[in-house]
């Protein structure tokens, strides 16, 4: 008689943990561009457990990533603190890093890009045209992170492995936010968070009755897809001459 065979249930999946982890990171992240969690300050794991009304462990999980992200520093026997917004000189050198490799990145990709980075490159700018849709709020968190992504991507597609992992770790335009938030926070004390967040969105990315940032894109893209090398170099220049152009006020009223 045949053994009869002991069915072993597979284990449940449970997705919940990463899930509250992802929500923890981005609430966190949240009160800390919008200085809930002001610069400098400590993070205290205990009440940020009870005010989000979870345990410890999504909290610790969070602050690791943000710690990644270079929005929190964790120190031994001391904890963890919000980092410092960028200084003047910081803020400069930032963007002259970016006006040495992201140029030629874009050179590079112009010349190496393949079908899947073509691929890669146009859903990128269809993600930026689909959340013009959005209301403000969500507009401008999906924009924001189009812009992060668009310039990873293309410092990935430009086959530098050194380059794109040089870029990655300046959490440049994480830092370039919280930077401009921190400036217009100070303005805003009687407006409400949806009129704040408007002229903000408004100020960043439309110039006149056009998304200036995403046009600047388009071009870059367009450049790259059409493997034209100078007119991609050329093009990204200038996109982050225009950004260093809307970023510097911001750098200046918070440095003063």
């Amino acid at each position: 008689m045949a053994k009869k065979q002991s069915i072993v249930p597979a284990p449940k999946r449970s997705p919940r943990r990463s899930v509250l982890s992802d929500e923890i990171y981005e609430m966190i992240k949240a009160m800390i561009f919008e200085h809930e969690i002001a610069p400098g300050s400590r993070v205290n794991i205990d009440a940020l457990a009870v005010e989000l009304e979870v345990s410890q462990t999504p909290v610790r999980e969070a602050l690791a990533r943000l710690e990644s992200d270079g929005l929190i520093a964790k120190e031994p026997l001391k904890g963890y603190t919000a980092t410092n917004l960028l200084s003047m000189e910081e803020f400069n050198d930032l963007f002259q890093f970016r006006l040495l490799i992201e140029p030629w990145a874009a050179e590079q990709a112009a010349r190496k890009i393949d079908s899947t980075g073509k691929t890669a490159l146009k859903g990128e700018m269809q993600s930026a045209k689909a959340a013009l849709k959005f209301k403000v709020d969500d507009q401008f968190q999906a924009l924001t992170e189009h812009d992060a992504r668009f310039h990873t991507l293309i410092a990935h597609i430009s086959g530098s492995n050194s380059v794109a992992s040089a870029f990655e770790r300046t959490h440049c335009h994480l830092h370039l936010f919280r930077l401009y938030m921190a400036n217009k926070l100070h303005l805003i004390e009687s407006e409400s968070r949806t009129q704040f967040v408007q002229e903000l969105f408004e100020q960043y990315y439309h110039s006149g009755s056009g998304q200036l940032a995403i046009k600047e894109h388009d071009e870059i893209a367009k450049a790259i897809l059409d493997q034209n090398p100078k007119t991609a170099r050329s093009t990204m220049h200038a996109h982050i001459e225009s950004s260093l152009k809307r970023f510097a006020p911001s750098a200046k009223e918070v440095n003063k």
